[in-house]
C-alpha cells in the first residue's frame, strides 16, 4: 500500500527569473548574429536556449488553497504537495491535482426493504474530502465514484439493518428498546458515518457528517402503514386511559375504607368499580343520576 508523503518543491519564483533572463539571452544572440551577418554560432546557441526554455516551462505548477498535486516521475510516487503556492518541480512529473475541499454528496431516493421487509424510501446526505491523497489517487480507480457507490451501498445495508419503526413493541411497559430508522435519530447517523469511514478509508476519503435526509414509507403500503399507526395510537391512548382509571379507582376505594366513609360489600365494591370504570374510560362525559332512595334501591 503506497503511504503519503508531503513534499516543498523549489520556489517557482526563481525558475520563473531565469527562464526571463534566457528570453533575453536568446534575443540578443539572434540579435548579434544579425548585425553581423552571421547565422552560424549564434542561431545555433540561440536554438538551443529555446529548447532549455521549453524544456523548463513544463515545470511551473500553482497549488491552490485546499489542493494538492501528486507527483509521480516515470511511474514513481514523489509525493504530494499540499501547501499553496507557486512552485517548480521536475518537468518530467506527472502533476496530479487532488482537491482537499470538503463536498457534499445528496444521494438519491432509494427503494429497499428494512429489516422487517417493509419496502422503504431512504436518502442521505454525505459530506466528504479527500484526507490521504496517495490512497485517493492510486488505491482506487475514480475515487468519486467510488465515494458516491459506497454511499448507496451503506445506505442500502443500514436500511436492511434496522426496522423503520416498531410499533407493536413501543408502548409494551419492560420491552427493551429497538433502535429503528425513524426513531434512532443521532444514533443512526453516527452508524452511518461510522460504516462510510470504513468503506471510504481504503480510498483515503474521510467523512465528517453523514445524515438521513429522506424517510418514507414506498407509496404502495403508505397508506396501511398509516392507517397501522393511527390504530397503534389509538390502542397506546386507551391503554394509558385504562391504567390511569384503575389507579383512580384503586385510591378511592382505599380512600373509603380509611375513612370509613361506607361500608361496602363485595357485591357493591364491584358495582362501584364498574361504574367509575365507565365514568373515567367512557369517551363522552356521563350524565349523572342522583339516587334519593335508599342505598339498595
Amino acid at each position: 500500500m503506497i503511504r503519503e508523503v508531503t513534499v516543498k518543491p523549489m520556489l517557482g519564483y526563481l525558475m520563473l527569473l531565469v527562464e526571463l533572463l534566457l528570453l533575453v539571452v536568446i534575443g540578443y544572440s539572434f540579435y548579434h548574429d544579425a548585425a553581423a551577418h552571421d547565422a552560424s554560432f549564434g542561431v545555433v546557441a540561440g536554438l538551443l536556449l529555446i529548447v532549455v526554455w521549453i524544456f523548463i516551462l513544463p515545470g511551473f505548477m500553482v497549488v491552490n488553497p485546499n489542493e494538492s498535486r501528486v507527483l509521480v516521475l516515470f511511474g514513481n510516487y514523489k509525493g504530494t504537495v499540499k501547501e499553496f503556492g507557486f512552485y517548480w518541480v521536475n518537468p518530467f512529473n506527472t502533476k496530479k491535482m487532488v482537491s482537499l475541499r470538503a463536498r457534499n454528496l445528496n444521494g438519491g431516493q432509494l427503494k429497499v426493504n428494512d429489516k422487517l421487509g417493509n419496502p422503504i424510501e431512504i436518502a442521505a446526505v454525505v459530506v466528504w474530502q479527500v484526507h490521504d491523497t496517495a490512497k485517493a489517487a492510486f488505491e482506487v480507480n475514480d475515487y468519486n465514484q467510488f465515494v458516491v457507490i459506497q454511499s448507496e451501498a451503506a445506505v442500502r445495508h443500514l436500511a436492511n439493518t434496522y426496522p423503520y419503526d416498531n410499533l407493536e413493541n413501543e408502548f409494551v411497559e419492560g420491552h427493551p428498546e429497538e433502535i429503528t430508522l425513524r426513531g434512532g435519530g443521532e444514533i443512526v447517523n453516527e452508524m452511518l458515518e461510522k460504516e462510510l469511514n470504513e468503506r471510504l478509508h481504503r480510498a483515503g476519503i474521510l467523512v465528517s457528517e453523514a445524515r438521513i435526509s429522506h424517510l418514507a414509507y414506498a407509496p404502495e403500503i403508505a397508506g396501511a402503514m398509516l392507517q397501522r399507526q393511527q390504530a397503534t395510537a389509538v390502542v397506546a391512548a386507551r391503554r394509558q386511559i385504562v391504567e390511569g382509571a384503575v389507579g383512580m379507582v384503586e385510591m378511592a376505594l382505599d380512600r373509603l375504607s380509611q375513612k370509613k366513609v361506607v361500608d361496602l360489600d363485595e357485591e357493591r365494591k364491584a358495582a362501584m368499580v364498574s361504574n367509575l370504570l365507565v365514568v373515567l374510560c367512557g369517551e363522552k362525559s356521563v350524565s349523572p343520576v342522583v339516587n334519593a332512595g335508599t342505598l339498595h334501591q
